[in-house]
């Protein structure tokens, strides 16, 4: 809940300072703050086993939302769905060695298929495997295993595959939806006839994921490339959309690879041409994760916890009955009741209204676990709006004490374009902080104090996005990330070329790229 205690400010004076219902709160303790609401939101924990988590109901609805939503939009490109085996065999990663170069240090490892009682009565593994299965980090090698065999023919392509599944990446340091050893994802997979086909398709399923982010996650992002050393090992170009987050780090939010002809080479996927020649395909890979939800709650979460963006939000209404004695329960039940089923015949972004009805009697402490949770309007029903036929009500994206009060039928009626509002300011509100935190610099200087808080500085907030021009050289990336632990995150689509100086190097440069730090 929140109150007010007393503090001490510079001067001596005293003042009061509002606790919040999350401590520690943003601006103390960012990373502290990011784990509290994960847990007050009531979306997820940690698992018992190191460096997994356990979605929770709530949690879970979100990434429902947000898959399905998704799911909808690789099915309108002619995608479909299909599922590969968790196992992949070792021999299939070293096919391609740049690919498994870059995942070695990840992957878990099954090196044998049963257990037995030891001497001191405990279980130890036995029955050694005659080759040892990588549980997946990823899936090209296996798809490509299949599509080897589905493709053999140009009338066969293109193949346009997606799989919903589980990855394992063994992560040493881990935060809930952000960096898991175990999380959910979709990883798309295509074949092509030409690289001209393939290249297209990378950068439409980039657009999906833009879309998805902008006008479903209420989240603004940059679309653009990855620099060499940022690519996807083993592709030939990897594409991202990049966010900013409210500590002013870059989220990569999704991304999408044009593989080349790499991994083709690699799984023997080959077909005959209109002119009878064997070629090797030109394929594709793209995928988003749960990280999506980690990405939401900073982009939006507030020191009372989750704010969510009614597009994907699990419920859009909770409704609180509120009376006094058991005489007036049921009839406030029963207006709570008829008012949930009009409000349910309403419909925004594609679905139901979602409603929830919370009777419990936990006086104040109620409001607040659904102010923690997000959920974008709550609506407070007793004795006194039933007789004016009224509701009281709270949107999630403003403060706590803003409250209002409207006809019923005007509610019912006004509903999808109330969440529209919403949606709106939620986006407005994060564009407008990236906007106010991305600079174009111009100066080593100016840039190492960007990013350097302290010290003698033209900034008074440091970090965010910065707009400079980079040679492309390996070097100096290297250098910058290496000194600051800064990188490319991306070299931006649709932008000009433009002279300048590469802010490492000092080289001349034709295009500015972004740098930040970044998760």
């Amino acid at each position: 809940m929140i109150f007010e205690i007393a503090s001490e400010n510079r001067k001596g004076d005293m003042t009061k300072k509002v606790q919040t219902a999350i401590s520690p709160n943003r601006q103390e303790d960012y990373p502290e703050w990011y784990q509290q609401v994960v847990r007050a939101s009531d979306l997820a924990e940690r698992s018992p086993v190191r460096g997994c988590m356990v979605i929770k109901p709530w949690g879970y609805s979100l990434w429902e939302n947000i898959s399905r939503s998704l799911d909808d939009k690789f099915k309108a490109t002619g995608v479909k769905n299909a599922y590969f085996p968790l196992f992949i065999p070792l021999n299939f990663l070293e096919r391609e060695a740049e690919h498994v170069e870059g995942f070695a240090k990840e992957c878990a490892v099954v090196t044998h298929h049963r257990l037995e009682k030891g001497p001191d009565g405990g279980l130890i593994p036995a029955g050694p495997l005659t080759e040892p299965l990588i549980v997946r980090p990823t899936s090209e090698t296996i798809i490509g295993e299949s599509f080897s065999k589905w493709i053999s023919s140009y009338r066969d392509l293109p193949l346009l595959i997606n799989q919903w599944a589980n990855v394992v990446r063994w992560e040493m340091r881990t935060r809930i939806f952000l960096r898991t050893s175990e999380f959910l994802w979709q990883e798309g997979h295509t074949a092509h006839a030409s690289a001209k086909e393939a290249q297209e398709r990378t950068l439409l399923m980039l657009d999906v994921y833009a879309d998805l982010a902008e006008n479903h996650l209420a989240m603004p992002v940059l679309k653009g490339k990855k620099s060499p050393a940022e690519r996807f090992p083993g592709a030939v170009d990897t594409f991202t959309i990049e966010a900013m987050m409210q500590d002013r780090k870059a989220l990569q939010a999704g991304t999408s690879h044009f593989l080349g002809q790499n991994f083709a080479r690699a799984s023997q996927i080959r077909f005959q041409n209109q002119d009878s020649q064997e070629e090797y395909a030109w394929t594709t890979s793209w995928g988003s994760s749960t990280r999506l939800i980690g990405g939401l709650i900073m982009t939006h979460g507030d020191d009372d916890g989750i704010v969510l963006p009614p597009m994907v939000a699990p419920a859009h209404i909770v409704l609180l009955p509120i009376f006094k004695n058991e005489a007036e329960t049921p009839r406030v039940m029963a207006y709570v009741e008829s008012l949930a089923a009009e409000l349910r015949d309403q419909s925004y972004g594609g679905r139901s209204i979602g409603v929830e009805i919370d009777d419990r009697d936990t006086g104040g402490a109620r409001g607040w676990d659904w102010i923690r949770k997000g959920i974008p309007i709550r609506v407070e029903i007793g004795p006194r709006d039933i007789a004016k036929n009224a509701v009281f009500f709270a949107r999630r994206d403003r403060g706590h004490r803003e409250k209002t009060s409207m006809e019923r039928n005007r509610f019912v009626s006004e509903i999808p374009g109330l969440l529209a509002e919403i949606q709106e300011s939620l986006f407005e509100k994060a564009r407008m902080f990236r906007e106010t935190h991305t600079r174009e610099i111009d100066d080593k200087k100016s840039f190492y104090d960007f990013f350097t808080p302290g010290g003698d500085s033209e900034f008074e907030i440091h970090g965010g996005f910065a707009r400079s021009h980079w040679c492309g050289s390996d070097g100096c990336e290297g250098r910058i990330k290496d000194e600051l632990g800064v990188t490319i995150r991306c070299i931006p689509l649709g932008k000009a070329a433009e002279a300048g100086r590469c802010i490492g190097c000092g080289d001349p440069s034709d295009r500015r790229v972004v740098f930040a730090k970044a998760y």
